[in-house]
């Protein structure tokens, strides 16, 4: 065989296809993807909540709004409906002027603070970019408000000399931008990963798991009804899901160390993201066969944008927000959030998963219903021998 002859085989040709499919569909999806990084971050929502009746806090509130760089901010809310939306990831970071502020300011009593929370349970980008932003505007606000207690200080030019440590200080701490951080994380790039990893980890087994199993349903055709082997499927899918849940959830718990209290939630969720993730990976390959693969392994590259981990939904560009929607790995990573790191309860992304897990199912059902032609089931032989003893005469 000649090399150009073993070119043409079918083999060689699909290998080179896949090369530059998947070299295409890789660049093609992360890199317009993580342009959205820092681009899109003046789309995160926030809030500025002013409680402070001086004039202080009306012209640093202002100052605020032109000065940071979102363009969704929220001014008439109150501290606490804010903080709340904040723990929802509704709200990117949450900015709190006090009652007192003007009055520290003029008195000079005590560093006049203003709060700045963010919730560090969701898109790790998020939080980086956050905690850039929140410096710079305290590196700004600290240069101006020493700059205005000095000027007020200086105007008394008789000031004793042991007062000048005082007034020194006083003009140090004239401003203190405080950074509060809800949810925290533990310590490490696995931790914030985990979510992701856990739900990926789930996702690409089930998408496995689904070209194998439905690659046996249609080998198996002839040998049982279609609703007995499409049963099949399913429950081998489930088993599969528990023992690969167990191995995967023992493996998260041995490096990451979460809370034992949520072991079983941990173990469910990763079974129920199994068993989503195959019926929703299923679609493709019931409809058109292991070609199906092929649509699914760039579907599975959108959805490691899509699924919130890295980029909150504000930031997403159109098409991945779209499929974060629809995207089982979206409501597992943020179920996962609240559930291993969040103060919110992860049962709205659980129900949303398993609404997915559900539509998907009834589309595969359809699919094998209705699709896949029916055909006549082979009597076994041991049957055939009862089929044939039943009909000899008995002598």
């Amino acid at each position: 065989m000649k090399f150009t002859q073993f070119l043409k085989t079918k083999g060689a040709i699909g290998a080179i296809f896949m090369g530059i499919f998947y070299a295409v569909a890789m660049l093609g999806i992360f890199l317009p993807g993580y342009s959205a990084i820092p681009g899109n971050i003046d789309k995160l929502p926030i809030a500025i909540v002013n409680d402070d009746a001086g004039e202080y806090g009306a012209k640093i509130a202002d100052q605020l709004q032109k000065k940071l760089p979102f363009k969704k901010i929220e001014t008439d809310v109150t501290n606490k409906k804010a903080l709340k939306d904040l723990e929802h990831n509704d709200l990117a970071l949450v900015v709190h002027i006090p009652k007192t502020f003007s009055k520290n300011v003029q008195k000079g009593e005590t560093p006049s603070s203003i709060d700045f929370t963010i919730n560090e349970a969701g898109a790790t980008t998020v939080s980086s970019s956050i905690n850039s932003v929140i410096t710079a505007i305290n590196n700004q606000f600290s240069t101006q408000f020493s700059q205005q207690t000095a000027q007020g200080i200086l105007m008394n030019v008789n000031v004793p000399k042991e007062q000048a440590a005082e007034l020194a200080k006083k003009i140090e701490t004239s401003y203190v931008g405080n950074v509060v951080k809800i949810n925290e994380m533990p310590d490490g790039m696995n931790n914030n990963m985990l979510p992701m990893f856990l739900t990926m980890a789930g996702y690409t087994g089930a998408m496995i798991g689904a070209m194998q199993l439905v690659g046996v349903f249609k080998g198996s055709r002839g040998k049982a009804s279609k609703t007995r082997l499409f049963c099949y499927v399913q429950l081998t899918a489930l088993l599969v899901a528990v023992i690969s849940s167990l191995a995967g959830t023992g493996i998260a718990y041995l490096i990451n160390k979460p809370s034992g209290s949520l072991f079983f939630s941990v173990l469910g969720h990763q079974i129920l993201n199994y068993m989503v993730c195959f019926n929703f990976t299923a679609i493709l390959i019931f409809l058109v066969g292991e070609v199906g693969m092929i649509f699914n392994l760039p579907i599975l590259l959108i959805q490691t944008l899509a699924n919130g981990a890295t980029l909150s939904r504000d930031m997403m560009y159109l098409p991945y927000k779209w499929m974060s929607y629809i995207s089982p790995m979206y409501y597992s990573v943020q179920g996962y959030f609240a559930d291993l790191y969040g103060s919110i309860s992860a049962s709205p992304y659980i129900w949303s998963m398993i609404l997915v897990g559900a539509v998907a199912m009834l589309i595969n059902i359809i699919i094998v219903a209705f699709i896949h032609k029916p055909i006549p089931v082979e009597e076994s032989s041991t049957e055939a021998d009862k089929l044939k003893n039943s009909t000899e005469p008995t002598i």
